[in-house]
């Protein structure tokens, strides 16, 4: 069974900085994607960033050149670093992981897991 488990959100004043986690157990993340959503309130869900199992990395235009998206193999874990944070960033953000047949990495429709989110909250 595969389990996704977020940490690593929290309150920071705008231009701070945040790394979230997603600790993932049961999934062969070999061959498939990886990505990070947010949702903030009376907005959609949107794709923050994406990596493919050959490191290859997608990102958002609102967030590239501040957020960073990396995997560790051997802990099997996804990491989001958030720097130069803003208001705006605020929101729930979730990691997703797909073991399918792939597709475009913001389309939160080829995603089958997904974590039970975790919150960040900015402030100016």
């Amino acid at each position: 069974q595969v389990q996704l488990v977020e940490s690593g959100g929290g309150s920071v004043q705008a231009g701070g900085s945040l790394r979230l986690s997603c600790a993932a157990s049961g999934y062969i993340y070999s061959g498939y994607s990886m990505g990070w959503f947010r949702l903030a309130p009376g907005k959609e869900r949107e794709g923050v960033a994406g990596i493919d199992s050959d490191g290859s990395t997608r990102y958002a235009e609102s967030v590239k050149g501040r957020f960073t998206i990396s995997h560790d193999n051997v802990q099997n874990t996804l990491y989001l670093q958030m720097n130069s944070l803003k208001p705006e960033d605020t929101a729930m953000y979730y990691c997703a992981a797909e073991d399918g047949f792939g597709g475009t990495w913001s389309d939160d429709r080829i995603y089958n897991y997904w974590g039970q989110g975790t919150q960040v909250t900015v402030s100016s």
